[in-house]
């Protein structure tokens, strides 16, 4: 029984994986149409696209009663943008450049937004229905920002989509989107029966299970821009995936069901986010280029959180 919900929720992942990421194509399509600036695609359309997958599996989680799925899988995407997907990234391309300055204040922006939901949640042990408009407010704020500071990234996406494909691609995005609703409440089911089988609290099943799912579009959205030399956008989207998770998809999450999770393991995701968000902002503002070595040490880092996640799992039963 234990395998049978294994390869159900693999299978449930591996839908939403291959659905997210053609949405991703899709969109990316759909910003070229449009003449999209770099700079708003990787931000915004690129960020929210990529942020779907959480956004999906959270609503889920939330309907379903088990809401601290959710916040195990934003911290662990969270966790997982800033290390082990950045370093992949930057691997792959040996060494990712920023070109505009604008870029590298959007990441100090960024560590304040993350901290946030891990504020309130250690003010009174969860999140509530206040914190989730708190939350989505911060989002609304965020947006205004970055229209505001828009002036800073003027150069615009190739265009080379025609009308029709303009069509084609928006079709596909609305279908996709229900193809990916429906792959996470499964994800969600069999995630919880999973964290029955292996004895694992939720919010561990959220930290490593789900999110390792759930990061893939970024993942593979990050590497494909920068071998293209769009290093900025995918950067620009692991900054905007960031927000918007720790945001508008905890809020939204909150809003419909107030989160609570083991606090121990959530202290250790918590310490582990904002030393990645820490480390992932000096690396960024120190230069206009995130060498391999940073890379590796991203990496590591990563790996450092699934061992003291699982020690300390082992160490309180």
């Amino acid at each position: 029984m234990e395998w049978i919900n294994l390869i159900l929720f693999i299978v449930s992942a591996v839908i939403l994986f291959s659905s997210s990421s053609l949405l991703v194509r899709a969109l990316e399509n759909i910003a070229r149409f449009l003449r999209i600036t770099e700079f708003t695609a990787g931000f915004i359309i690129m960020a929210i696209a990529t942020s779907l997958p959480e956004l999906f599996v959270g609503i889920s989680s939330a309907v379903e009663k088990s809401p601290a799925l959710s916040l195990g899988n934003i911290i662990g995407a969270n966790i997982l943008n800033l290390t082990l997907v950045t370093g992949m990234i930057i691997l792959v391309s040996r060494g990712a450049k920023i070109k505009t300055r604008q870029t590298k204040k959007e990441s100090v922006y960024m560590i304040s937004v993350a901290i946030l939901p891990l504020i309130l949640f250690l003010v009174d042990g969860k999140l509530g229905r206040i914190d989730g408009i708190i939350l989505i407010a911060t989002f609304c704020m965020y947006i205004y920002h970055l229209v505001k500071e828009r002036k800073g990234f003027k150069k615009p996406l190739e265009d080379n989509i025609s009308r029709y494909g303009a069509v084609f691609n928006t079709s596909l995005f609305m279908v996709l989107l229900i193809i990916m609703f429906f792959s996470a409440k499964y994800i969600i089911h069999y995630g919880k029966l999973l964290a029955i089988d292996m004895n694992m609290p939720l919010i561990m099943v959220g930290f490593f299970l789900i999110s390792l799912g759930t990061v893939l579009p970024e993942m593979t959205f990050g590497i494909i821009a920068t071998l293209k030399g769009k290093g900025e956008m995918a950067i620009g989207d692991q900054v905007g995936t960031i927000v918007v998770n720790s945001t508008l998809i905890l809020g939204i999450v909150s809003l419909i069901m107030p989160i609570t999770a083991n606090v121990t393991l959530f202290m250790i995701g918590a310490a582990f986010l904002i030393v990645s968000a820490f480390l992932f902002t000096t690396f960024f503002y120190i230069g206009y280029k995130l060498y391999v070595i940073e890379g590796i040490a991203l990496i590591l880092l990563y790996l450092l959180f699934v061992f003291v996640e699982f020690f300390t799992k082992g160490m309180i039963g």
